[in-house]
C-alpha cells in the first residue's frame, strides 16, 4: 500500500446504533490511543471493520488531545473512509493489531469469523494482538489452528460484569463478556471497575475498560517494536 514502514491494524465496530436506538460506534479513545502509539513509533496503520463501509466514532471527548488529533488528522480520515472487512487484509502484512471497543462491538465482533481468524493468524505468525474493553469480544469465538478456543488458558481481561451492570447495559448486551470468556476457558482477571487494568500474556495484551486504553496501546506497541514509547507520546504532535 505504498509504504515500507511496518504496519499495524486497528479493528473497529461497524455498529452505529444499538438495538435500543442508543448511539454506538467505536469508542474513540480506544482507537485514537493505539493510533498515537503506532505513529509515534514510526509505524503506518490501517483500519479493519465488520462491513465494507466507513465506521463511525462514539464516546468522543474533544478536550482530550489524542482524540482531537485523531479526528483532525487527514490520513486518519482517509483511512477510515477506506476501511474494509477482514477478508481484504493479509495477516502477514500486520505484526500488530488492536481491537477497539464500544458497546456495538458486542454485536458484530463475535459473529465475524473472518475478523477473529485474522487476529489469531497475526498472533500465530508471531505478532502482537491487543484488545480493550468491549473490543475483547473479537476473541470470544476465536479458535486457534488446533481448533481449541484461542482464549483458553490465557490470562486476560475485558469489560467486567460489574462494569456492565454499573452502566446499565447488563440486560441489553447480547451476552456478558466476562462470562463468555470464562466459559471458553479464559483466566479472566477483573480489576477495580473503571480503573486502568491491563493484562499481558505472551503476545496478547488486554485492557478492562476505556481507562485501560492508553496502557494497552503503550505495552502492545512496545512488545511489537522492542522499544519503549517516549513519556509524552500521547501529546506528541503527529509526524
Amino acid at each position: 500500500m505504498g509504504t515500507d514502514r511496518p504496519r499495524g491494524l486497528i479493528a473497529v465496530t461497524s455498529v452505529e446504533r444499538l438495538p435500543s436506538g442508543q448511539r454506538a460506534g467505536f469508542w474513540l479513545p480506544e482507537a485514537a490511543y493505539p493510533w498515537r502509539a503506532m505513529v509515534t513509533a514510526g509505524w503506518d496503520f490501517e483500519f479493519v471493520t465488520t462491513r465494507d463501509e466507513e465506521p463511525a466514532p462514539g464516546g468522543i471527548d474533544r478536550s482530550d488531545p489524542p482524540q482531537r488529533m485523531f479526528l483532525e488528522d487527514p490520513e486518519v480520515r482517509r483511512k477510515l473512509a477506506a476501511a474494509r472487512s477482514a477478508r481484504h487484509y493479509d495477516p502477514a502484512d500486520f505484526p500488530l493489531v488492536f481491537a477497539a471497543g464500544g458497546p456495538g462491538a458486542m454485536w458484530d465482533f463475535p459473529s465475524d469469523a473472518r475478523l477473529s481468524a485474522l487476529l489469531v493468524a497475526i498472533f500465530e505468525a508471531g505478532g502482537v494482538v491487543a484488545a480493550v474493553c468491549h473490543g475483547v469480544a473479537a476473541l470470544v469465538n476465536a479458535n486457534s489452528a488446533d481448533g481449541d478456543a484461542f482464549v483458553s488458558g490465557r490470562r486476560m481481561t475485558g469489560f467486567s460484569n460489574r462494569e456492565e451492570e454499573a452502566i446499565g447495559l447488563s440486560a441489553a448486551v447480547p451476552f456478558l463478556l466476562e462470562d463468555a470468556l470464562v466459559r471458553r476457558g479464559a483466566k479472566f482477571e477483573a480489576g477495580e471497575p473503571f480503573r486502568p487494568h491491563v493484562i499481558t500474556d505472551d503476545r496478547l495484551v488486554t485492557g478492562q475498560n476505556p481507562a485501560s486504553a492508553a496502557g494497552v496501546a503503550q505495552l502492545a506497541t512496545q512488545l511489537a517494536t522492542g522499544d519503549p514509547l517516549p513519556p509524552n507520546w500521547l501529546r506528541r504532535p503527529a509526524p
